[in-house]
């Protein structure tokens, strides 16, 4: 993909075409290290002894990371600077997936705790860092990096179980060859941090506007991010294991991950132009959740057309993403307004979004099969739905 930005001048034109490659090479990071577990995560149990609820906790301990990490990294960031809290993020993170993958009692669970903590940080601080160095270049760099962050995920989730082969250990060399990934971003990264600059956090305590957390809206935007980003999480973390529970080979279920995952980038392409054509965006939030209800309910009712179910729930989980983000920006007065509710519904949401895969585990384990958590799952797509039509309406936080 082709990133242009503002002209720089002569002698800082070769730091900004770094910073823009490490950039995106960060994003080769952000996702591949948790979509590349689903397609493998029989294995994990098998070799570890794992019940599916301690799996559904082991796929929920990313999330619960992000929820608890991204309020520390912009505090790091105000004593260290944005270049150097980001190099250190990309160590932590080199260090988690190698912790992770070693076979070292318990190392699993720290490995991912780290990785998980060091992937929230490049959440919070990458759009910050964008909109200082790029002010004007914002949407079309955050759509770069958003779109490369994708596609490695669902590279990841279809070369997973090629990669672990029929080892019963392969699994770790198919969860800890990523670290290549972040050595490599590493390397790109080390010129920023000789030109370390200080970070200052806009303050919103001086903001007059009501708080998000005081607003019914701001909840609904909230919920409708954190159910959207549960039934997502859920798909990634249990897709290869319910598929298999049906017949499907483990290679064959880590390639239709992918495919899900390929369906949800071509709907973060669309979804601007569709939201220019249905003005109402009440259209589009009744569009997402049908889509990923369709596509849940053809797995329940129907799992032998998965594909065609995964590519209808892909696109609508893409779909649904694009229009929270832009939900945080079109339900606000101002940029004060928005932070506030973005910080809100991120937080909220990521616990929302942990619990999903545990509850689902916990599920299978309970009734022995898919049909209930399936059922269930469903029962959260329709709630998600109503969350979305409220925030789909056209009125801002008062």
């Amino acid at each position: 993909m082709t990133v242009s930005v503002a002209p720089p001048s002569a002698g800082t034109r070769p730091r900004v075409g770094l910073l823009v490659v490490g950039i995106l090479l960060i994003a080769t990071n952000l996702r591949a290290a948790l979509t590349s577990v689903g397609p493998v995560l029989d294995d994990v149990r098998a070799d570890l002894g794992l019940t599916a609820t301690a799996a559904g906790v082991l796929t929920a301990l990313p999330l619960l990371a992000f929820a608890g990490f991204s309020p520390l990294a912009p505090l790091v960031a105000r004593r260290l600077g944005l270049e150097r809290t980001i190099g250190l993020a990309l160590a932590v993170l080199a260090a988690g997936i190698v912790l992770r993958s070693v076979p070292v009692t318990g190392a699993i669970w720290v490995g991912t705790v780290a990785l998980g903590a060091a992937i929230a940080g490049f959440n919070v601080l990458l759009p910050s860092l964008v909109k200082r160095d790029f002010p004007d270049r914002v949407a079309q760099l955050s759509g770069s990096y958003s779109a490369t962050q994708s596609i490695v995920a669902a590279v990841a989730s279809g070369v997973a179980v090629p990669i672990a082969g029929d080892s019963p250990g392969g699994w770790r060399i198919a969860l800890g060859c990523w670290v290549g990934l972040t050595v490599v971003a590493a390397a790109f990264w080390l010129p920023q941090l000789r030109a370390h600059r200080s970070f200052a956090a806009a303050s919103l305590a001086g903001a007059a506007h009501r708080s998000p957390w005081r607003s019914a809206i701001g909840w609904q935007v909230t919920l409708f991010m954190g159910l959207q980003s549960l039934v997502f999480y859920v798909m990634v973390a249990w897709l290869p294991t319910i598929e298999q529970s049906h017949g499907v080979t483990a290679t064959t279920a880590g390639w239709h991950l992918f495919g899900y995952l390929i369906a949800a980038v071509a709907a973060n392409l669309a979804a601007p132009h569709l939201m220019r054509r249905l003005s109402d965006h009440r259209l589009v939030a009744l569009l997402c959740a049908a889509l990923i209800l369709i596509g849940v309910g053809g797995l329940l009712l129907a799992p032998g057309a998965a594909v065609v179910w995964l590519i209808s729930a892909g696109f609508g989980a893409g779909l649904s993403l694009v229009l929270c983000l832009s939900l945080f920006s079109l339900r606000a007065v101002d940029h004060q307004q928005a932070a506030a509710l973005s910080g809100m519904a991120q937080s909220i949401g990521y616990l929302l979004a942990a619990s999903g895969p545990v509850l689902i585990g916990a599920l299978r384990d309970a009734s022995g099969g898919w049909t209930l958590p399936l059922t269930v799952l469903c029962v959260v797509i329709a709630v998600m739905g109503g969350f979305a039509f409220q925030s789909g309406r056209d009125r801002v936080i008062g």
